[in-house]
C-alpha cells in the first residue's frame, strides 16, 4: 500500500479548532487518530475540539495526561482519547486495553511513537507542528488505508 497525504496551514487556533470539529462526526468505531508532533504544538487542542463535536451532551475535556485516557460517549459512538507521553513500555498500552479499543471505538492517540507494535497500520497520522506565525498551526495527514481517502476528500480544511 501507498500513503496519501494532506497538508493545511491554520492561521488561527480557531481554525485549526473548526477542521478538528469537521473531523469529528466523519470518525466511525474502528478509526484510530494518531496525533503526532511536539509538546505544544496542539495536539490536545485539537482533540479537544474534535471531541466537543461529537459529544452526546456538553462537558469537559481535560487533558489525559495524568489519567492516560479519557472515554466518552459520543453521537458516533464510543470515544477514547489517550495520552501516552509518560508511557514507557508496550505492555503498560495493554493494560489500559487500547489495543482492545482500536477495534470497538473511535481512538485518539496523542504520542503514538509509543504504541511500538500495537501501532494499528489502519490509522489517520496527523502531524500538528509550528506554522510561520505565533499562532498559526501546519497539519499534515497521511493514511495506507483507503477507506481514509473518501473521508479526506470530504474533509474541509
Amino acid at each position: 500500500m501507498t500513503a496519501n497525504q494532506i497538508s493545511h496551514q491554520f492561521d488561527t487556533s480557531d481554525a485549526t479548532a473548526l477542521a478538528a470539529a469537521a473531523l469529528g462526526p466523519m470518525l466511525e468505531p474502528g478509526d484510530t487518530v494518531l496525533l503526532n508532533g511536539p509538546v505544544g504544538a496542539g495536539k490536545t487542542h485539537f482533540a479537544r475540539h474534535l471531541i466537543r463535536s461529537v459529544l452526546l451532551a456538553p462537558e469537559d475535556i481535560p487533558s489525559p495526561t495524568f489519567t492516560l485516557v479519557q472515554t466518552y460517549d459520543t453521537t458516533v459512538g464510543p470515544l477514547w482519547h489517550a495520552d501516552l507521553y509518560r508511557i514507557s513500555t508496550v505492555g503498560e498500552i495493554e493494560e489500559l486495553g487500547l489495543g482492545e479499543a482500536f477495534e470497538t471505538a473511535i481512538c485518539l492517540v496523542e504520542w503514538p511513537d509509543r504504541l511500538g507494535e500495537l501501532r494499528p497500520e489502519n490509522a489517520l497520522n496527523i502531524w500538528l507542528k509550528d506554522g510561520t506565525s505565533e499562532d498559526s498551526r501546519m497539519l499534515c495527514a497521511d493514511w495506507l488505508n483507503p477507506r481514509w481517502t473518501e473521508k479526506m476528500k470530504a474533509w474541509v480544511l
